[in-house]
């Protein structure tokens, strides 16, 4: 009797463990792919060269390799000699070992505390319109910006608002009629909206203020 009790404690044993390795979040995004040496070492050759402000052909040029050859480094299609990594080193005036640096297993992770976001100011930027930037990502090819999103009792309407990619809205405090393209949405506390940004957008009728809502912006990273 005790051997069955012990059999069937292992076999539970077993499938709990088998059930908890294949727990998930809801996402439907697929796993991460591993990232190879010849594409850790593409991406920081790329951003060196941008921090210095170089094209791919200034750098090229300095290293003494093709264009070609080099677009294909930092899009991580070639595995390149120690002769031509050294040659593109010393051309952006770092150590060989500063090129190999990004192969290390690093992910971005962006913490802010509470009201201490960076508080955005940008020219065209509405009287009584106040973001606040919630996180920050440093590479990968998908750009995403949180912002908390402030409207004073001086806030003014503006359906104005356009740019690339897709915007999530979740409405925090306050109530307002938010048009995007040829409609408005009636958005209050716990309501959630996401649309295409590239068309005209913004709160068209502040019906409650002040209010707050979360704006998370999603676009793709320029790669030139």
């Amino acid at each position: 009797m005790g051997s069955r009790v012990a059999e069937r404690k292992a076999k539970s044993g077993t499938a709990d463990v088998h059930e908890l390795s294949e727990y998930s979040t809801g996402s439907g995004a697929p796993a991460a792919a591993a990232v190879t040496l010849e594409e850790a070492l593409g991406v920081q050759v790329r951003s060196i060269r941008r921090q210095l402000d170089l094209t791919v052909s200034d750098l090229a040029g300095a290293a003494g390799i093709s264009v070609g050859m080099l677009s294909k480094i930092e899009n991580g299609q070639i595995s390149p000699s120690l002769a031509t990594l050294q040659a593109i080193s010393k051309a952006l005036n770092v150590p060989l070992t500063t090129l190999f640096s990004a192969f290390e297993e690093r992910r971005d992770c962006s913490f802010v505390r509470a009201h201490q976001g960076v508080i955005i100011e940008r020219r065209g930027t509405k009287v009584g319109h106040q973001y606040e930037l919630l996180g920050h990502g440093l590479g990968g090819d998908i750009v995403v910006e949180p912002y908390l999103i402030t409207l004073s009792e001086e806030a003014a309407p503006y359906t104005g608002f356009r740019h690339a990619g897709v915007e999530f809205l979740y409405m925090l405090s306050g109530e307002v009629l938010y048009r995007h393209a040829d409609r408005t949405y009636h958005l209050r506390p716990g309501d959630a909206l996401m649309f295409d940004s590239g068309a005209a957008h913004g709160p068209e009728d502040l019906l409650k203020t002040p209010m707050t809502y979360l704006s998370i912006i999603v676009y793709g990273r320029d790669r030139t």
